[in-house]
């Protein structure tokens, strides 16, 4: 978002930490790593489907499409994914979780024959020193199992995409070992993990700034490298975008920030930054039906207050606001409106700015409200309206406000 007359921006007062022109890609983690959420239900293969479509109508890059060597259900919906998405010629790009294990990777191999399109295999394992410690694993032992996998993957014909759990917790020594191991037998696409929400921004960019010098550069190789970042402290987000300044191509996020415990990178609001920082020019007008279809399959809840797509986003009932948001729509000006009181303007997500009628109220509420459903309005019904609502201990319903109007009003 460019400065303009009427706002003095100081996101921009320094150059961005990331530059003008940055391409960023995104991949959708929502039907793997989001359904990992213990509270979700694991969507019908056709509400999967929708939901691929949204996620191709918002212009991401890629999707994971599932680990199809968890089980029978698993499988056959990757299976079905990846058909769908060769059938309609979809531009987005399906990859397939997979343990570093020759069980795990089959099922992408035999999913990609039969369907016929590359599907990029994500072989992970844990590489931390606390996991080392439980696990009774040696660098060595890991080395060893990177190897195989990342060869099996390859001799099959999958493009081979590295990970390693709780890459942030994980000392340099091995972070470098096992990641040149990965792409010297043909991993073409690494991906750093915060598997347990640990990182602060500083450190995402410290380890893709490590990774690119000490692997990516000395490998001689064009290697994209990926971010997957967790929100157990809140940062998922500051953590992406720290880590696309530090020098990762890619970010994976899933919608509504679902995932393991309190969830992954949120997608909704990657797309938003983005969108705000000039770094996408998508049509990001179905962002809000691509987190409400994934709610619905996932019989999970968007708060109200959410940022964007919660139901609270643009709405207020507060007088101050109201008023002023009034004034900006009376001078014919959408965006004046939409900035006046928000940091995010709605138009941009196909949504609009909308103005309710509670205790906070003042006459502006009454007025607007009144205005938008076209029905008159006189001191009297204003004054009705207003001490009604002075009374409630909440924002009245529509039904409560029309119940003071005459009967002849529009409904």
């Amino acid at each position: 978002m460019q400065q303009n007359e009427w706002i003095y921006d100081w996101n921009l007062a320094t150059p961005p930490q990331i530059a003008p022109g940055t391409r960023v890609l995104l991949d959708d983690e929502t039907l793997r790593d989001g359904l990992q959420n213990p509270s979700v239900f694991d969507p019908s293969i056709e509400e999967k489907i929708e939901i691929l479509h949204l996620m191709e109508s918002l212009g991401i890059d890629s999707v994971n499409i599932g680990l199809p060597g968890a089980g029978p259900r698993a499988a056959a919906h990757t299976e079905a994914l990846a058909r769908e998405i060769a059938t309609n010629r979809m531009r987005i790009k399906p990859n397939c979780a997979a343990r570093t294990h020759e069980n795990d990777i089959r099922p992408i191999v035999d999913i990609s024959e039969r369907v016929g399109i590359a599907i990029e295999a994500a072989t992970f394992l844990g590489s931390s020193p606390i996991r080392r410690l439980v696990e009774d694993w040696t660098v060595d032992h890991l080395e060893r199992t990177t190897e195989k996998a990342v060869t099996f993957a390859v001799q099959h014909g999958l493009p081979s995409m590295y990970v390693t759990e709780d890459t942030i917790r994980t000392d340099p020594d091995t972070v470098k070992r096992l990641y040149s191991t990965a792409i010297r037998h043909g991993a073409r696409a690494i991906v750093l993990c915060d598997t347990v929400g640990h990182a602060t921004p500083k450190g995402a960019y410290n380890l893709v700034k490590f990774v690119i010098k000490e692997v990516v550069q000395p490998s001689g190789e064009k290697i994209r490298l990926d971010w997957h970042g967790h929100n157990d402290r809140g940062l998922a987000i500051s953590n992406s975008l720290a880590a696309v300044a530090g020098g990762a191509h890619q970010v994976h996020a899933a919608a509504n920030a679902l995932g393991e415990r309190v969830g992954n990178t949120p997608m909704e609001l990657m797309l938003v930054n983005l969108r705000l920082m000039n770094l996408i020019d998508h049509d990001l007008s179905p962002l809000k039906t691509y987190c409400e279809k994934v709610a619905t399959a996932t019989k999970t809840t968007i708060p109200p207050n959410y940022p964007v797509i919660g139901r609270d986003a643009f709405r207020t009932a507060t007088g101050v606001h109201a008023a002023a948001i009034v004034k900006a729509t009376q001078k014919g000006d959408h965006r004046l409106a939409d900035d006046v009181y928000s940091g995010v303007p709605a138009h941009l997500f196909g949504l609009e700015q909308q103005i309710e009628i509670g205790p906070m109220s003042g006459k502006s509420n009454v007025l607007y409200w009144l205005a938008r459903r076209e029905i008159p309005a006189d001191e009297a019904l204003v004054g009705r309206i207003l001490d009604a609502a002075k009374q409630s201990a909440r924002v009245l319903t529509d039904a409560e406000v029309r119940a003071f109007c005459p009967e002849s009003a529009p409904h």
